[in-house]
């Protein structure tokens, strides 16, 4: 800052320059605030704070806080940030982005469509620590994957370039996914989605460069099947979380001002025609494409 700007903010109201910063977003206020005594007073005002808070989740926030509301509010905005709030009956997660302010939705196993889901012979719904939801699913034993979610777009930030990744972890005796790839879209709904290829295996990099063993029908049952090994220009594999988990990316989707549509998210591999099993589905998160990532445990809505 140049000689004589100092004084010049020094003389504004601290709560004309908390208006000012309300304008902005978090990351920008944060960024102000350490540039000059006077912005460092106006952000940490609660109505800064108020104004990016969501005042659809807002009393959720408090009760979860614990503490009545006494917090300041950009406490609570920190707090939203870092544990995600289980909203609708334990079937989503909210969050905030802590840089930008936009809202971030996870939607639990409980939430999504899932080929043969009712089917204890194929999956089992358990609950284990790592989840923030009350229950995961988990795969046994199917030939076909198929995984769907929807949300709509309406209680998404508005111009914003959503990503979608679907969140998981394998078990120790996990197959069926070391060659064959799974197809991912996104798209609003009655809209022809664009598929990509993406391996749920963390380790179908180094196992895509042994050849299989062709096995034929319901012999192929088991971790050597008749795969259809995609080339490796197309290969996109799982990527580590903060939280433990492992997350594949399903696409984007531009959420522009005014769209409220039902957005649908699909993972599916029905060609291949090998057995699966050893796959625990947390869910399908929908962030901001640039996403500040670092989450802690979530918190239950009372």
């Amino acid at each position: 800052m140049e000689e004589g700007e100092g004084d010049f903010f020094d003389g504004l109201p601290e709560g004309f320059l908390a208006e000012a910063l309300a304008l902005t977003s978090p990351r920008d206020a944060c960024r102000l605030s350490s540039t000059n005594s006077v912005f460092r007073s106006a952000a940490d005002w609660d109505s800064l704070w108020q104004s990016f808070l969501p005042p659809e989740y807002l009393p959720e926030v408090v009760v979860a806080d614990g503490d009545g509301g006494h917090h300041s509010k950009k406490s609570l905005y920190l707090r939203i940030c870092d544990h995600p709030l289980i909203i609708d009956q334990g079937n989503k997660s909210f969050s905030l982005d802590k840089g930008s302010g936009k809202k971030c939705y996870m939607l639990a196993a409980r939430h999504l469509s899932i080929s043969r889901a009712d089917s204890p012979n194929c999956w089992r719904w358990t609950s284990i620590a790592e989840s923030r939801f009350p229950e995961v699913i988990e795969l046994i034993t199917v030939c076909l994957l198929e995984v769907n979610g929807t949300i709509n777009t309406s209680i998404l930030s508005p111009n914003t370039t959503y990503a979608a990744y679907l969140v998981f972890k394998t078990t120790p005796k996990a197959y069926g996914f070391e060659y064959q790839p799974v197809e991912v879209s996104i798209g609003r709904h009655g809209d022809k989605c664009e598929t990509r290829m993406a391996y749920l295996d963390p380790e179908a990099g180094l196992r895509r460069r042994l050849q299989p063993r062709r096995r034929i029908g319901l012999f192929s049952r088991g971790p050597f099947a008749n795969y259809a090994v995609v080339p490796p220009s197309k290969e996109i594999g799982p990527k580590p979380r903060p939280d433990g988990w492992l997350e594949i990316k399903i696409g984007e989707y531009l959420n522009e001002q005014g769209d409220e549509t039902e957005l649908e998210m699909s993972v599916m591999e029905v060609k291949g025609g090998n057995w699966k099993s050893g796959l625990i589905i947390q869910g399908i998160e929908i962030r901001p494409k640039d996403f500040m990532q670092d989450r802690k445990k979530p918190t239950t809505e009372e």
